[in-house]
């Protein structure tokens, strides 16, 4: 149950950061579900390996790099997923940063922690 809360969260932030930012975009809710699940299974699966092997350059920017994995996740979600664009890199980069501190909040807000 906690895994549909976080998949219905991340979405209705998906979609209400698609109509915030521009560069951004979504097409429907579906669209922002499926957008939700890609991105938790790009997290969970394809992450952690780019992690690994940029382990050196991210050690040697004391962590500044995981900001541009985080925007290499969102353009391979933009990539999988029809109807969700993002128009550069550097948009991604934005809209990850955002979406992960909304994400925090709203976690911190309703009580649902890891």
């Amino acid at each position: 149950m906690k895994l549909l809360f976080r998949i219905l969260i991340t979405a209705l932030l998906v979609l209400g950061l698609a109509k915030i930012m521009k560069g951004v975009m979504v097409d429907e809710f579906t669209t922002a579900l499926t957008v939700a699940i890609v991105l938790g299974l790009l997290n969970f699966f394809v992450k952690p390996i780019l992690v690994l092997f940029t382990l050196p350059v991210t050690i040697f920017t004391l962590g500044l790099f995981l900001l541009v994995i985080n925007a290499i996740m969102i353009l391979l979600c933009d990539h999988f997923v029809d109807g969700f664009r993002i128009s550069s890199f550097w948009t991604a980069m934005l809209f990850s940063i955002v979406l992960s501190l909304s994400q925090s909040l709203v976690y911190q807000i309703t009580g649902d922690t890891k």
